[in-house]
């Protein structure tokens, strides 16, 4: 009987790993039958690394959005260089700056003995972190589709061409992530990410010393610790409760105080006024159409069915 038992669910696993291959769409229980200890796994893993240090939850959200900015979400950020792989870690947005490489590694390793075997894909990993990093500073939580694979290449000039800089303007923003299929509502609420983390001094040198939308004493506040010339890694945060998921990021526009030039954009003038304006006095709008414009960031052109691969190690093509 144990032996029939245990042939009946070899069989089932074996046509569930079958039925995987084969889907060529999203699905929060892609991994149920087959792993369903994996999400746990994650969560666990995250809730560690933020614990440890909060600022980590803002990075592995943003390593997700770089991610899926770049030729879809398919882990090509994970990618270390190589002689074939021009590798996005060192593109202009994400070099000295991109963070969570070691916790994601962590994750597969934990995710891969759980489950036995290596079946879980980088690009899902990095989906599911983001969603419990959000979750573990408070933010709201969402059942992730699942079922990416992962990319066998990296793009550098795609990322550097790609990802929005944080000096664009309202129309260059609108068209950056209308190239994604995302439009001004997703474009607002991505952007409220920036309710989490840091940002380094050269990326609002230019802001703080020669914008005019911008609070004067907050200039000056933030002149204090990024001086004209030098100190570029140093930090500020993006909002006044860097390691919380709040509402606070759009009151900060509201007052002309956004850090980069990229975010106050938002609010000066134009046709995304009014959702700054909503966002900032509800935290519930905020945290409802964040969550629908993650899940369709998060449906960038994955690879499905038989496309990529499942690597064994984030960082290298198997």
């Amino acid at each position: 009987m144990a032996s029939n038992c245990f042939i009946f669910l070899h069989v089932l696993v074996v046509f569930s790993l079958a039925s995987m291959a084969l889907s060529d769409s999203l699905s929060p229980s892609f991994y149920n039958h087959v792993c369903p200890q994996a999400l746990p796994a994650i969560k666990r893993v995250v809730e560690d690394a933020v614990r440890k240090e909060r600022r980590m939850g803002a990075s592995l959200l943003r390593l997700h959005f770089h991610d899926c900015f770049v030729n879809g979400c398919d882990a090509s950020i994970l990618l270390d260089k190589t002689a074939t792989i021009d590798s996005e870690k060192t593109a202009i947005p994400n070099n000295n700056s991109i963070r969570g490489f070691d916790v994601i590694d962590k994750i597969k390793s934990e995710v891969d003995k759980c489950c036995g075997r290596s079946i879980v894909s980088c690009a899902d990993i990095v989906a599911v972190a983001a969603r419990d990093s959000v979750v573990a500073l408070g933010g709201p939580t969402w059942e992730v589709p699942l079922g990416r694979r992962d990319s066998t290449t990296a793009s550098r000039t795609t990322a550097n061409n790609d990802i929005p800089p944080p000096f664009l303007d309202l129309p260059a923003l609108i068209n950056n992530f209308k190239k994604q299929g995302l439009d001004e509502k997703d474009l607002v609420a991505l952007s409220g990410g920036h309710t989490l983390g840091f940002a380094q001094c050269f990326t609002f040198r230019n802001r703080i010393y020669n914008d005019t939308n911008i609070d004067s004493t907050f200039a000056r506040q933030l002149q204090a610790n990024c001086p004209r010339s030098g100190g570029d890694s140093k930090l500020a945060p993006l909002d006044p409760t860097p390691a919380l998921f709040d509402s606070k990021y759009f009151s900060n526009l509201v007052s002309k105080k956004g850090l980069l030039h990229s975010d106050q954009a938002l609010l000066n003038g134009g046709q995304t006024d009014n959702l700054v304006k909503k966002y900032s006095i509800s935290l519930g709008s905020f945290s409802k159409d964040f969550v629908e414009s993650m899940i369709k960031m998060g449906n960038i052109k994955p690879l499905t069915g038989k496309q990529g691969q499942i690597r064994v190690n984030c960082r290298k093509v198997n």
